[in-house]
């Protein structure tokens, strides 16, 4: 008797740990354009949101999503490596330390890019663009203030 019931409670166990790694396992998922739920949504017309992933958890890779309305400019730069996919749209990015409208390049729609960490670049565009991000945390964002307009 103690043995069947022994044999049960590791079962269950046993079950209980398949159970709960089948919980764990995730599920696939896509964003374009017009599928993005917006989390933040800025005075300014910018709007953001965290797709998948946690950008404080050190080494953790996250997605998210930004809007950049037309007509809107910032000078900043990151502390990870942000990769760049434009759905929307056409990112207009220049590098250098201070904000530059006239010397950015345009990146249309269907777009890759890689904004290496620290690197000090101006972002824009001149008509609403959609770009989805991908980085490891811990991430933050430094904006230029004095160099952000709209």
């Amino acid at each position: 008797m103690k043995a069947a019931i022994a044999a049960i409670v590791i079962y269950f166990c046993v079950a209980g740990v398949f159970a709960q790694g089948h919980h764990d396992v995730r599920q696939p998922e896509a964003w374009n354009a017009k599928t993005i739920k917006w989390q933040e949504v800025y005075p300014d017309g910018t709007k953001y949101s965290l797709l998948e992933g946690r950008r404080d958890v050190p080494g953790e890779a996250f997605t998210y999503a930004f809007f950049i309305p037309a007509g809107y400019w910032e000078h900043h730069w990151h502390t990870a490596d942000a990769r760049v996919a434009v759905v929307s749209g056409a990112l207009r990015v220049s590098f250098g330390d201070k904000l530059d409208k006239t010397g950015s390049t345009i990146y249309p729609e269907g777009t890759f890019l890689l904004v290496p960490k620290n690197v000090k670049h101006t972002m824009g565009a001149d008509v609403d663009t959609i770009i989805i991000g991908t980085a490891v945390g811990p991430w933050s964002t430094h904006h230029n203030e004095e160099h952000t307009h709209h």
